[in-house]
């Protein structure tokens, strides 16, 4: 159990008490929760910088590291759409992406071969982080306890603008795009028939 290691399980760990504090109805604790979120996000960039610098890239890490990752922007995603900011459907169809992607790679990690995250990959995961930065920072300044009255009423006139939904979508139908490239470029692999497998986060 590597320092990096121990930093993705405490990832993982801090999901459902960002998750509980950001469904709070107090400014103050939605404030506590984004803070849970960033430092849940820091531990991202540390322990891949850990694992890096001193040789401590486990196959434990190469498989919890991503797991958290998807953990953590999907619950954010779920407490979306509990406020209805979100549509519900998107969101399963990018949890769904991200189950299936998963399990091929554990199929593909118990079967010994080499794993690459591919740049379309690390593309999709930016941009779900980016939307998932964005709305946490218009729902704390729709809160009006911390933004004010007259800042509030305009962030949520965004928040439940039409126009997010159609954000939302351009980033589904790009993860969605995502896992199909995934199973297109490892069919062969999959099958036993190649001998490297390109790996989505």
């Amino acid at each position: 159990m590597t320092l990096a290691n121990q930093l993705t399980i405490l990832r993982i760990l801090l999901v459902p008490v960002f998750v509980y504090l950001l469904m709070m109805s107090s400014p103050v604790l939605k404030l506590l929760g984004v803070v849970v979120f960033i430092v849940a996000s820091v531990t991202d960039a540390i322990d891949g910088y850990h694992a890096r610098k001193h040789g401590e890239i486990t196959r434990l890490g190469a498989f919890l590291d991503p797991l958290a990752d998807k953990f953590l922007i999907t619950s954010a995603f779920l407490v979306y759409v509990w406020y209805g900011y979100l549509e519900l459907w998107m969101v399963l169809l990018v949890a769904l992406r991200d189950v299936v992607v998963t399990v091929l790679r554990v199929y593909a990690e118990w079967m010994d071969r080499p794993v690459v995250t591919s740049r379309e990959a690390k593309y999709k995961t930016l941009s779900q982080n980016i939307l998932a930065y964005v709305i946490m920072l218009f729902m704390l300044l729709g809160e009006p306890g911390l933004a004010g009255e007259r800042v509030a009423g305009m962030v949520q006139g965004v928040l439940f603008h039409p126009g997010l939904d159609y954000v939302m979508l351009g980033v589904t139908l790009f993860t969605v795009y995502t896992g199909v490239s995934y199973l297109v470029q490892n069919w062969g692999h999959l099958g036993g028939g190649s001998s490297k497998v390109r790996s989505q986060k």
